[in-house]
């Protein structure tokens, strides 16, 4: 089985993310459904072999442009499409080459039969991250394609501003997890990310964003783990712990962002460490048993 975690620019209105998740779960299994209103995000967890994902991804895409408007999208979240990335993810490392195909299938269809211009990333696009198209936002990704920067690599190049571009790669498993903090100052989250993510020379395989939630009063430290060896989830929450804690700021909750795999949470117990917001009832091997045994 091959797992996919598509991201879509829709986080508030119930019936628009059941409507999109009824579409992801035509073929594959849908495990679970992460909405946040701030954000203005939905991330959407579904398994299933190689033609499911296929299909169901293109009737999940197909929804969420149909019912998300980016013209209207106010969320905090980073973002250049409706249907903004969607990564597949082998959920065993030998069978990699199965989802870069898997992801070559997606991208193209999305290309041929819904009109999109996609852009490749992560194995399927020389490692290029989501972050090198989302600079700037949309209206910088349209004009960087006009200038001839950036091409396609599948389907038109006029981007509507209204359905955007779609992301679509292949990669291995990451974590998503944020961590609010106990004060109204963005400034702090924003300094603990630069002190974590690797791109500042803080922890290998960080990535991390300092985020005000307007619609909730919170600050976060918003993070993807995308070496989870490197940088074990528990040794990364200790240092936004003691990052915080030099600023005079207490840790007030933590927040998984769809499944983790089995061997984050072995980790975190070996090492005598628990995550907040992190259980095994958000383990991806328990819910995909649990969910296949139904």
């Amino acid at each position: 089985m091959l797992e996919a975690v598509p991201n879509v620019s829709e986080g508030r209105d119930p019936g628009v993310v059941e409507a999109i998740a009824d579409a992801f779960a035509t073929h594959a299994t849908l495990l679970d459904v992460h909405s946040d209103p701030d954000h203005h995000r939905s991330v959407f967890t579904l398994a299933g072999d190689d033609e499911a994902i296929v299909e169901s991804l293109l009737a999940g895409i197909a929804a969420a442009v149909s019912l998300v408007d980016l013209r209207e999208h106010t969320g905090v979240h980073p973002r250049v499409g409706a249907a903004d990335v969607v990564p597949i993810v082998p959920l065993l490392p030998d069978d990699m080459p199965r989802a870069i195909a898997a992801a070559r299938t997606v991208a193209h269809r999305v290309g041929a039969e819904l009109g999109l211009p996609v852009f490749h990333y992560a194995e399927l696009g020389a490692g290029r991250r989501p972050a090198f198209f989302r600079r700037g936002g949309l209206d910088v990704l349209r004009r960087r394609v006009e200038a001839g920067e950036l091409v396609p690599d599948d389907g038109p190049s006029n981007i509507d501003p209204r359905s955007g571009a779609v992301l679509v790669g292949a990669r291995p498993f990451l974590v998503a997890y944020n961590v609010e903090l106990a004060t109204d100052d963005v400034g702090v989250a924003r300094e603990i990310a630069a002190a974590i993510r690797e791109s500042s020379g803080g922890m290998p395989g960080v990535q991390a964003i300092g985020l005000a939630l307007p619609g909730s009063r919170r600050v976060q430290v918003s993070m993807n783990v995308i070496d989870v060896e490197r940088a074990p989830l528990h040794e990364v929450v200790r240092r936004v712990r003691d990052e915080a804690s030099t600023r005079g700021v207490e840790v007030r909750a933590g927040e998984l962002v769809g499944l983790v795999p089995a061997s984050v949470l072995r980790t975190a117990a070996a090492a005598g460490a628990d995550i907040p917001g992190v259980d095994e009832s958000r383990v991806l091997e328990n819910v995909l048993r649990s969910r296949l045994a139904e």
